[in-house]
């Protein structure tokens, strides 16, 4: 597919965009496959909600102006043969023949003052999704916030981490199932602030019905955390003693969704291997200790920089999430790096938040060639070459 027809995308998704739709799918695919663009606000941020239909079945996802263009360049001629875009410069319309002739027409607007249509809102209110000064039972036991809701001092930028983590799982309800139990997985859950959280935020707040289950090696810290559960009456929050390579998932109960915050080094490549395999919905995944690459990195243009430890280590662990979420890519997930909490908290602050596409399109990204380039060998791409 021709490139510029991003900056085309672009340009009509811009001010003043009023929708966008994709139709008249492929010969043999389902002709009930639909894709529609509308635009939305999302914490005072302009945003495109992307909804996928497949017969009676839809599919949501939130995503920004390159990633809406993007989406739309990709989807042109395979599946659609007809795209439609529409807004205050006028309507862009694509059609693509069975034999892949492209046609584009363009409708203009007539140049007049227009007035800005109001965008509807997805706003939730501004403040934390879990606010200050009601108090949270379990961030209470926590020693996060006092009987009376306070965030103690100490722990403002946990209960700031929170509450930017529910932030993000906000964004992805949409592509949750609905109708029945939610399954999550969290892997390497250690204390599991955050596992407390997601299970309190959906459940309590939200009215989902979720069932959750953490992993985590520390015997101790899985026994404490049952015992929280059990006495917070958190019935379907379940912790359990094993490592992330040796956990089977039920049959007839895969997860919807896999977490995975701070596993260490490839112990990251092993959870999202099996997330892809279960072919979870939602995969949420903070990297660290991200050792393999830097141990294999062998690049000679390179190498006046990575003689230096600091910057090799750096550019190994970036490198390592590059390729996750390209690899993420190819197996059917949409995926986006997002900034978790700033820099001066840790620096660990990468999110790798990937969500499984319903329209099975095969995406190439190239990636084996930086493989080749640096020659290196992942984890995680020996694992999903095994599926």
């Amino acid at each position: 597919m021709d490139n510029g027809m991003i900056s085309k995308y672009k340009e009509y998704l811009s001010d003043g965009f009023e929708y966008a739709c994709a139709s008249k799918p492929a010969k043999g695919r389902d002709e009930r496959i639909r894709i529609r663009i509308r635009p939305v606000l999302i914490k005072d941020t302009g945003m495109f909600q992307i909804s996928t239909a497949i017969g009676t079945k839809e599919f949501h996802e939130n995503l920004d102006l390159d990633g809406a263009a993007a989406l739309l360049e990709e989807v042109t001629g395979n599946p659609f043969h007809a795209v439609e875009v529409a807004g205050a410069k006028g309507k862009l319309c694509v059609l693509v023949s069975k034999k892949g002739h492209m046609t584009v027409k363009e409708h203009r607007a007539e140049v007049k003052a227009v007035q800005d249509k109001p965008v509807q809102s997805h706003n939730r209110q501004k403040n934390y999704l879990l606010p200050e000064g009601r108090p949270v039972p379990f961030l209470v036991e926590l020693g996060v916030m006092t009987a009376t809701g306070k965030v103690i001092a100490q722990k403002y930028d946990k209960f700031r981490q929170i509450n930017r983590y529910l932030e993000f799982v906000e964004d992805i309800l949409p592509s949750l199932p609905s109708g029945r139990e939610i399954s999550i997985v969290d892997f390497g859950c250690g204390k599991s602030y955050l596992t407390f959280a997601l299970y309190y935020y959906l459940k309590e707040t939200k009215g989902y019905d979720v069932r959750i289950t953490g992993l985590d090696l520390k015997a101790d810290v899985i026994e404490k955390c049952n015992g929280l559960a059990e006495k917070f009456g958190y019935d379907k929050l379940k912790f359990y003693v094993g490592d992330i390579a040796g956990f089977k998932a039920e049959k007839g109960n895969l997860p919807d969704m896999v977490v995975t915050l701070h596993a260490c080094d490839t112990a990251t490549d092993y959870a999202l291997e099996k997330a892809v395999k279960w072919g979870a919905r939602v995969i949420m995944c903070v990297p660290c200790c991200q050792h393999e690459l830097n141990k294999q990195i062998e690049c000679e243009i390179l190498g006046p920089v990575m003689k230096y430890g600091l910057l090799k280590e750096r550019f190994a662990a970036l490198v390592t999430d590059g390729l996750r979420a390209q690899m993420l890519e190819e197996a059917g997930y949409r995926t986006q790096i997002l900034e978790f909490i700033d820099m001066e908290h840790t620096p660990k602050n990468i999110l790798i938040r990937a969500v499984r596409q319903p329209l099975k399109i095969k995406k190439k990204t190239g990636y084996e060639k930086t493989v080749e380039f640096l020659h290196v060998d992942p984890t995680l791409k020996r694992l999903l070459d095994k599926e």
